[in-house]
């Protein structure tokens, strides 16, 4: 015991900074006080990383198609068969890749439904298959809270807030002296002996992914704290949450626009309410002409909330290829309405639309997705080399 107790403490060494006397002591009381939440949170990360391909490939009976038929029936052919079988066609979603089949929304017998849909066949394919989700679900429910509601999410919360601090001193101590000793601190000494190979594991590894951990644990930070939240979004140009909601009597404040674009809604419902709606055809071929790039398409018709047809599409026409949402919206007649281009938002909307793909690596798709897998991997290693290096300490002290 009494090791355990010296293993927590060490005198400065000669020569060695006050600053990295006390970055040593936090790093170390800090690690120890975090690792088990830290580790978990890195397992579960690694696990959720995959959660699109691995429900892809769950489906994969009714996600992938092939067909000889060369030309997809059309939205509004799919329309009235749908509605041949009383079901009545919500949204749609219109894949990119040909061999992908498309996933619809329809409502029958006043209750509504999803599935996929074989484009080429005109054969409703049934729902997804639930079990791969509640298995992410509870991977999910584990991640953000350890299963224990509030009290889990705050133990989360203060432990990757610690673990953000952990990254940040851990770059303190890594840190040469010298520049002759930068190379030491960039490898891996693969035939060493175990503690200096563990060391260096801890050490080097922990430098190279410094940076995306740091981004993903903030990003993660940016969920649970509202103060965090109200930080970065200050940083990038926002204003406080507490501050918008205080704005009221601003001209171009968001309360009044919304305001407004509720009562031009009502209006429409009113007045169109006996016009017969544009064919969805037509408002694909309109929101081509607005946005002329090919991408994934989600279309989703007027209904009760909603009196227009709001059209988004996925736009990945960028230097490193991000999924950047473009809506434009038309009313039932399609007349244009509204366009909203991702490129256009302040940068502060901009990283408040993208918090969740950029937090899970989605934003990229499957390149972005195994970088995030393999530095969660990374930082699933870190908590356990750090043990070892503590618990060679504590051996040594015996």
């Amino acid at each position: 015991m009494n090791s355990l107790v010296k293993s927590l403490y060490r005198k400065k060494r000669k020569n060695e900074s006050a600053l990295k006397y006390i970055m040593w002591l936090a790093h170390l009381w800090m690690g120890l006080l975090s690792c088990t939440v830290v580790f978990i949170m890195c397992v579960t990360g690694c696990l959720y990383a995959f959660k699109n391909q691995i429900t892809d490939f769950s489906n994969r009976d009714k996600v992938y198609i092939s067909s000889t038929r060369k030309i997809p029936r059309k939205p509004d052919q799919i329309k009235e068969e749908l509605l041949r079988s009383n079901k009545e066609l919500t949204s749609l979603l219109i894949p990119q890749q040909k061999n992908r089949s498309y996933v619809i929304s329809y409502r029958e017998n006043q209750l509504d439904w999803t599935g996929f849909y074989n484009q080429y066949t005109g054969e409703l394919l049934g729902d997804a298959d639930v079990g791969a989700n509640r298995f992410f679900d509870v991977v999910l429910d584990i991640h953000r809270n350890l299963m224990m509601g509030n009290v889990g999410r705050q133990i989360v919360g203060v432990s990757v807030l610690i673990f953000c601090l952990l990254l940040i001193s851990g770059l303190i101590l890594w840190l040469p002296k010298k520049m002759k000793f930068l190379k030491q601190g960039l490898t891996v000494k693969l035939n060493a002996k175990f503690q200096r190979l563990n060391y260096d594991l801890h050490n080097t590894l922990g430098f190279y992914i410094f940076l995306l951990l740091f981004f993903i644990s903030v990003t993660g930070l940016y969920v649970t704290y509202p103060w965090i939240k109200n930080g970065l979004i200050i940083s990038l140009g926002g204003s406080p949450i507490n501050a918008v909601s205080n704005e009221k009597n601003k001209e171009n404040d968001a309360f009044g626009n919304l305001l407004e674009d509720m009562l031009q809604k009502q209006d429409e419902k009113k007045n169109l309410k006996n016009v017969k709606a544009a064919s969805i055809n037509k408002i694909l071929e309109l929101s081509n002409q607005y946005l002329p790039y090919d991408a994934v398409t989600s279309i989703e018709m007027p209904n009760k909330d909603n009196p227009r047809y709001v059209v988004i599409k996925t736009n990945t026409q960028n230097v490193l290829g991000m999924m950047l949402p473009d809506e434009i919206t038309f009313d039932k007649t399609g007349e244009f309405k509204t366009k909203e281009l991702f490129s256009d938002k302040p940068l502060n909307k901009q990283f408040t639309a993208l918090a969740k793909p950029l937090h899970t690596g989605e934003i990229m798709g499957l390149p972005s997705i195994i970088l995030y897998f393999i530095i969660c991997l990374i930082g699933c290693s870190l908590p356990v080399t750090g043990l070892l290096i503590w618990w060679h300490r504590v051996k040594k002290l015996k």
